[in-house]
């Protein structure tokens, strides 16, 4: 099961962006800037978990390495 960590800066649009760690990614968040979702069977479930979280932030995919959750 892939792990998933959200970048704690927004990009320029305003979205958190979701990452695989378990993928790797060259978009990768610094270490410092990275928060752990833990393991989900997708993006989906690791972008609900983020949503729930942080119910006021824009959170979204990651289009290179959480495309099928990719939306701005």
């Amino acid at each position: 099961m892939p792990n998933f960590i959200i970048n704690s800066n927004a990009q320029s649009n305003g979205d958190h962006e979701v990452h695989n760690t378990t993928t790797g990614c060259s978009y990768m968040p610094a270490a410092s800037n990275q928060i752990d979702l833990g393991y989900h069977p997708n993006c989906q479930g690791a972008v609900a978990d983020a949503k729930r979280r942080w119910p006021n932030n824009r959170i979204n995919g990651c289009y290179y390495c959480a495309n099928a959750c990719h939306t701005s």
